[in-house]
């Protein structure tokens, strides 16, 4: 991470080695957190269609991000995106039905789809309810490949990948101490999430680190350890959510004032931004 006076922080032993700091802004509440996601993810959208005709998102599960996904629904900000050219994608998921209370496909579902024009087809939910997960996690990967560019090294360049911070530094269902939380071939992996006895469904690193532009939305008391852990700790190995380093596109954290609590001011002053890709695709 850099300081104030912009240089580079190597955290000590583990694999980031030189990264660009997060783009930070600190927002006086949740609501607000969530009308900031809301605004960027429309800009985004904006670039992304006028760029190559689709903007291609990955949404996040849990709660923070629902009134993000309220607000898109609605007049204010749901309008302004044309739908027809919006794929959407996950994550990561829970293995259970699409109409559980904890599905992450059916809260998204409930709080966004149901309510804007997208096409069904536009939709890919992963099947992570399926009793062969792996070969579900296959299946996955290859409707990413069927529709998701790829970038240099082989992975697919989502425009868009939204992410929450848990209050142990575990980001998507990439959770500290995973094993091969480092893995390099596959797109989609089913990781034993030990402390919840349950397997998942969920990105990779290296796909979440290949995206265009990552958005963290953090919110809560209980956040404010962890985010300034992330930002300003020195962890070995990293925590999930610092080997985030998005090194060719761009992220940003939008964090309400408590989960934001322990940080120093210069982070206070990073505004989130639209990045500008070099030609299309």
């Amino acid at each position: 991470m850099r300081d104030d006076a912009g240089t580079t922080r190597r955290h000590k032993g583990g694999p980031l080695g030189r990264v660009t700091p997060p783009t930070v802004r600190i927002l006086s509440s949740p609501a607000e957190v969530a009308r900031a996601g809301a605004r960027l993810c429309v800009e985004l959208a904006w670039q992304a269609i006028a760029l190559h005709d689709e903007f291609s998102v990955a949404l996040a599960g849990g709660n923070t991000p629902r009134e993000t996904y309220r607000l898109l629904a609605g007049s204010e900000f749901g309008e302004q995106v044309d739908w027809s050219k919006v794929q959407v994608f996950w994550s990561d998921e829970r293995a259970v039905p699409p109409d559980h209370a904890e599905s992450n496909y059916g809260m998204a579902r409930r709080e966004l789809l149901l309510h804007v024009p997208i096409p069904p087809a536009n939709v890919h939910r992963m099947e992570a309810n399926r009793p062969h997960l792996g070969r579900a996690a296959q299946d996955y990967e290859d409707v990413i490949r069927r529709h998701i560019p790829l970038n240099a090294r082989g992975f697919p360049r989502f425009d868009l990948i939204l992410l929450g911070m848990g209050a142990d530094g575990h980001t998507a269902s990439l959770f500290p101490g995973a094993h091969r939380i480092n893995e390099t071939s596959r797109w989609v992996s089913t990781p034993m999430v030990t402390k919840l006895k349950s397997r998942r469904m969920t990105l990779t690193l290296p796909v979440l680190n290949a995206a265009e532009y990552v958005l963290f939305l953090v919110c809560g008391p209980e956040k404010a350890s962890i985010l300034h852990e992330v930002l300003e700790g020195t962890n070995d190995p990293p925590l999930p959510a610092q080997m985030v380093t998005v090194p060719e596109g761009h992220r940003a954290i939008l964090a309400d004032e408590a989960a934001g609590a322990l940080l120093d001011k210069h982070w206070r002053s990073r505004e989130p931004r639209v990045r500008q890709p070099e030609g299309t695709r």
